[in-house]
């Protein structure tokens, strides 16, 4: 199980979180731009649209955090996309129950709302990911 304990604050930990961070801001186009297209272009549910945007962004960011950013460049296994789309799924429950108070209760527009709940699930991700996901 994650330890908050083992994380040792150094200048490694903060280049991941920084290049964690880029690859965010690229899931964040993914992500915006496909909820975008499905919501207001084919008119599909907001909750689905989000959805959508969130696995494609998804399975971009695993590639990429795989690959640059916790550098785990041994072979792929579906054990490892497994727990990473496992922490991604927690998140997007996480992101949609945010989304529904911000968005539906508090009447902030869609977007601000998705924005919001994309910061706050990001730093959950991160320290997830790198304590459990990539943490060999």
């Amino acid at each position: 199980m994650m330890n908050l304990a083992l994380i040792e604050f150094n200048q490694t930990l903060l280049y991941k979180f920084i290049r964690f961070g880029v690859v965010g801001f690229s899931g964040l186009a993914i992500d915006f731009g496909i909820t975008y297209l499905c919501k207001e272009k084919l008119r599909i549910h907001k909750y689905v649209s989000s959805s959508l945007g969130f696995a494609v962004a998804t399975a971009s960011n695993y590639t990429l955090n795989r690959n640059w950013t916790f550098e785990d460049h041994a072979s792929a296994s579906l054990t490892q996309f497994s727990k990473f789309f496992m922490i991604a799924l927690v998140g997007l429950f996480l992101s949609n129950i945010l989304i529904y108070l911000l968005n539906d209760k508090l009447k902030w527009n869609f977007y601000v709302a998705k924005g919001c709940a994309i910061v706050v699930i990001s730093l959950w991700n991160f320290f997830a990911n790198y304590l459990y996901t990539f943490s060999s």
